[in-house]
């Protein structure tokens, strides 16, 4: 039985100009599933996360969120509506403690502005979902901790914990592995193994160790298109991702 698709692009194209960033590319997340995109710098692939989420809008083509046409949604509906996304550098407050943090992620899904008397630490919703999400990535134990203080690692955990606070169905990852040393990629996979259980993941990557182990299908783009998407053993031995990508052989 196939899990429902939650987000679904289809022949998305962005261009500026003369120059066409991303070509009629279609894809499907699935419920269950970690998708990654990969490909060369310049490949288009974090244009295509932007198109995604509304940060940048399509020239052509259409995106699906829970079944709906959000096309002309603009990024801030789309999160209300269930999707969340990182970006390649972290986005945290370093001052802020890991709590406040998350607190304010999960305050912008349900603002109260009426309830100017109330101390935003004591708020009945967002306190119990900040703390439910810094302990679900492994930050039980640095609530209270300022953010610039954490490991780099750490960092990372903490940018997706801001991105679970507004209660997504659907994450979209840019290179979440990014200057990791091996036992914070360890720590890392183990959370995407564990987020992938309720959410679709779309993550772009250019760790290919991790990715052929984390992924459920893996989609290459080159130049803005896409030579292929299929699953990791597919992808492992397809001649053309060999050839554009892997360096004539598998990763």
């Amino acid at each position: 039985m196939n899990s429902p698709v939650l987000l679904r692009g289809r022949d998305i194209t962005r261009r500026w100009g003369g120059l066409v960033a991303v070509n009629k590319v279609s894809l499907e997340l699935e419920c269950g599933q970690v998708h990654a995109v990969i490909g060369t710098n310049g490949a288009g692939k974090s244009t295509l996360i932007n198109i995604l989420s509304g940060e940048v809008p399509a020239s052509d083509g259409a995106v699906e969120l829970l079944g709906e046409d959000v096309t002309r949604w603009t990024q801030p509906r789309r999160a209300r509506a269930g999707l969340g996304r990182s970006y390649q550098r972290n986005t945290i407050y370093p001052s802020f403690t890991v709590l406040e943090n998350c607190r304010l992620a999960a305050q912008a899904r349900a603002p109260r502005p009426w309830r100017v008397w109330e101390s935003a630490g004591s708020c009945r919703l967002s306190v119990p979902a900040a703390s439910e999400v810094a302990a679900r990535v492994g930050l039980a134990d640095a609530m209270d901790r300022p953010a610039g203080l954490l490991s780099h690692g750490q960092k990372r955990q903490l940018e997706i914990a801001m991105c679970l606070a507004s209660a997504p169905k659907v994450l979209l990852l840019d290179e979440p592995l990014a200057g990791m040393g091996a036992e914070e990629t360890e720590r890392m996979l183990g959370l995407l193994a564990d987020l992938r259980q309720d959410h679709a993941i779309l993550l772009v990557e250019h760790d290919m160790d991790a990715v052929f182990r984390i992924a459920d299908r893996i989609t290459v783009m080159v130049n803005g298109s896409v030579i292929a998407s299929d699953t990791p053993d597919a992808i492992r031995s397809n001649p053309h991702v060999q050839a554009a990508y892997l360096g004539g052989h598998g990763a």
